[in-house]
């Protein structure tokens, strides 16, 4: 078994023990079962995919990183939301919200960190969308 904790700026978003963790990484996706080497990564918007028995749970995480250290995952990511969690409305809200803040900027001079934080926004609403449009 493997202790996983998703940890983001707001909260404790995920912890328990499962038997097996798929992480979306820069580099693809990486499956962790118990015994897994040591490891650390850089995460990127997408799936996470959590097997606990016969039941299969999907999060989406945003940009962040994974350390697998023995038997415990740790991901500290900038967002993370439980598939059943996720408001369609609201995501595409807030993509367009940022979008056309992006546009903005664009016009203007914005701080980069400001530009980095909405393309942050956008594509982690861009992975929700692409989980509960296939789920359906």
């Amino acid at each position: 078994m493997l202790t996983l904790e998703i940890v983001t700026p707001e909260a404790r978003v995920y912890s328990d023990t499962v038997d097996n963790v798929v992480i979306p990484t820069v580099e693809g996706e990486i499956g962790v079962l118990p015994g897994h080497l040591p490891l650390l990564s850089q995460v990127t918007d997408g799936e996470l995919r959590v097997a606990k028995g016969s039941v299969i749970e999907t999060l989406v995480i945003g940009d962040g990183f994974v350390q697998v250290q023995g038997d415990k995952v740790s991901v500290l990511a900038e967002h993370a939301i439980e598939e059943n969690s996720i408001d369609e409305n609201a995501v595409e809200e807030a993509m367009q919200s940022a979008q056309a803040e992006l546009q903005d900027a664009k016009n203007s001079k914005i701080d980069p960190a400001e530009i980095e934080r909405l393309e942050s926004v956008v594509r982690f609403s861009v992975a929700q969308l692409l989980i509960k449009k296939k789920r359906r």
